[in-house]
């Protein structure tokens, strides 16, 4: 990989690792579900009008809206307003490498590698350590909502297989366009209107600044750059970067919050992101269709 490209990689490691104290901060001012209707209104304006067509048939750009912007990310703001801390989220939300593997064998009937098959025991076994952590702050009904939030981008993940974009960033705004307002509509039936405009006429400096880093910082620079690098390199090349997502998050939720990491949860870390790398690091130079696997490292 050459040096810009390889530092490139490394700023959207950074930027997605750090998105997830960037939640905690968005949170403490706004209900979740208005959070993240902003962060995809914002990414999706004015970029589609820019941009163009998906260029990809429409049930995928919905559904990827749906199960990612909606359900995935809905979930994950909701879990981290209940309590799931930074750091956590972002490894228990690596799970999702769990979630692909499997639905890949039974949608796609895809014949696992031993490695992918050990992988997925190992990860898991660090995810029942986390579970079983008495020491964990974080309420047990929050931390099953970051799982589930990780099988549906384990879903999303098989939506993007079948579509195979050719513009990860094109196709991501116009996603994020789908995620709008579902997202706007769950939050007036949950959050209530009252909540919502109070959220917005109180927002302050650092509200504006975490819907920014969300909209284009994690969002389009994000994909916008792994697309790039997806493009220019094989998947390979570019999968074991997407380790470093919640080794990032949880040293920033550790530096920027203070979230201390106990013995078990960082055992735990270990054996999740192991797993991790047992499932995605290959020997062998992967065809261009699994390249599109490769839209699952994201915040």
């Amino acid at each position: 990989m050459k040096p810009r490209d390889l530092l490139l990689a490394l700023a959207v490691v950074v930027v997605w690792g750090i998105n997830f104290v960037v939640i905690e901060v968005g949170l403490e001012g706004m209900p979740p579900l208005l959070l993240s209707a902003l962060r995809f209104f914002f990414a999706a304006v004015p970029a589609i009008f820019l941009l163009g067509p998906p260029r990809v048939a429409w049930r995928y750009v919905v559904g990827v809206g749906l199960a990612l912007g909606v359900a995935k990310f809905g979930l994950l703001f909701i879990a981290m307003d209940h309590g799931v801390p930074a750091g956590l989220s972002s490894l228990v939300l690596q799970s999702q490498v769990i979630f692909t593997v499997l639905f890949a064998i039974a949608v796609l009937r895809e014949r696992p590698r031993p490695a992918q098959l050990a992988g997925i025991v190992i990860a898991c076994v660090g995810i029942v350590l986390i579970v079983l952590d008495r020491k964990l702050s974080a309420p047990l009904g929050a931390l099953l909502l970051v799982i589930v939030a990780a099988g549906f981008w384990g879903v999303a993940n098989m939506i993007t297989r079948y579509a195979k974009p050719p513009d990860t960033l094109r196709f991501m705004v116009w996603a994020s366009a789908v995620a709008v307002v579902p997202l706007l509509f769950l939050s007036l039936l949950t959050e209530g209107p009252t909540a919502d405009v109070d959220a917005i006429r109180a927002i302050d400096l650092s509200g504006i600044g975490a819907i920014a880093y969300l909209a284009f910082g994690a969002t389009l620079f994000g994909f916008g750059v792994w697309g790039y690098l997806l493009r220019q390199y094989d998947a390979s090349t570019v999968a074991p970067f997407s380790l470093l997502v919640p080794v990032v998050g949880m040293s920033a939720a550790w530096v920027l919050r203070g979230e201390a990491v106990g013995p078990q949860q960082a055992i735990a870390a270990v054996l999740v992101i192991g797993g991790m790398a047992c499932t995605i690091i290959r020997r062998r130079s992967p065809r261009p269709t699994e390249t599109r696997e490769l839209m699952k490292a994201a915040a």
